[in-house]
């Protein structure tokens, strides 16, 4: 080899045709239950103003949240469709990442309005409707169902749609809630249920902000994903035969399941070194699931220094 490197990258080896066909079956399914459940989030916060009900207020921004989640997700497979240019070479998909980053922060804020009003109220109990607070829940209860079995039959294996099938599952789980506050109330004449209920429902969008806000900063830190330890991963890399050494491992997530990797290696003295690309590339995909990898050869001999 006349050169001092060699690269190599390797990309995705799919039916295209079939991809576009799932993607545009579980978009539609996608699209449909995000209009039903952003116009339920609207009646819901309409109704728990009508009732005095924080619970369902609570709850409205639960749903919120999650309308937002599928909007976003919604936007990853519009965004996935626009070519990379010559300014933006990884194309779009990090819009999505800062948009999921400004949905979560904006959810947290909620959350310390929706604890703050819980507290007052449970030093100074409001009348609670506990009619049109059940009433409103059921009709949640019923979105949710139909929205959980939209999407429980879309293409399997689409992380986009199984966080949305999850976000749905927690608003079907706060909707249940919200029935069974409005019967204690209606029982037992407690209202103290409905503030305590809000705060449980806001729980389940602290979790669900939350993770939102970290998964968010980890991609536009460009964090080694979850379940790669890089330092981990050069070791095996020249564990293997055919390899004298390994470093400068850096992998990234590009947006959802994509992942980005790159790598120094040096070869045994009687390896040919345009075969390790190739080697390398293939190893990375079956031991951790990287697509895009970029692999440069180093002459024997070559030392390296710690950082980039």
């Amino acid at each position: 080899m006349s050169e001092s490197e060699a690269h190599t990258e390797r990309g995705h080896d799919h039916d295209h045709s079939h991809a576009k066909a799932v993607t545009s079956g579980n978009e539609r399914r996608m699209m449909f239950v995000l209009v039903f459940t952003a116009g339920y989030a609207l009646v819901q916060a309409v109704g728990g103003w009508f009732s005095g009900s924080l619970a369902l207020i609570a709850d409205s921004g639960h749903m919120v949240s999650d309308a937002a989640a599928l909007l976003l997700a919604v936007i990853a497979y519009r965004v996935a469709r626009r070519p990379a240019d010559s300014t933006r070479t990884y194309g779009f998909h990090r819009v999505r990442v800062l948009a999921a980053l400004a949905n979560g922060a904006s959810l947290l804020l909620l959350v310390a309005w929706i604890i703050w009003e819980a507290i007052g109220r449970i030093n100074a109990p409001h009348e609670v409707l506990a009619g049109p607070m059940l009433i409103v829940a059921i009709i949640g209860l019923m979105v949710n169902l139909a929205g959980a079995w939209i999407l429980s039959r879309g293409a399997k294996g689409d992380n986009n749609l199984k966080g949305a099938f999850l976000h749905v599952i927690g608003d079907l789980l706060g909707s249940v809630g919200a029935i069974a506050a409005a019967i204690g109330i209606m029982l037992t004449g407690w209202t103290l249920l409905d503030p305590i209920l809000s705060v449980l429902v806001a729980g389940l969008v602290v979790r669900s902000s939350w993770s939102l806000v970290r998964d968010s900063l980890r991609v536009l830190l460009q964090a080694v994903p979850r379940g790669i330890d890089a330092r981990h991963a050069e070791k095996e890399l020249a564990d293997l035969v055919e390899i004298d050494d390994a470093g400068h491992f850096h992998a990234w997530t590009l947006t959802d399941d994509t992942v980005v990797a790159t790598v120094h290696v040096i070869p045994k003295g009687n390896v040919d070194p345009l075969l390790l690309p190739d080697l390398v590339s293939k190893w990375l995909k079956s031991r951790y699931n990287i697509d895009h990898v970029t692999v440069q050869v180093d002459r024997p001999g070559t030392t390296w220094t710690n950082g980039l």
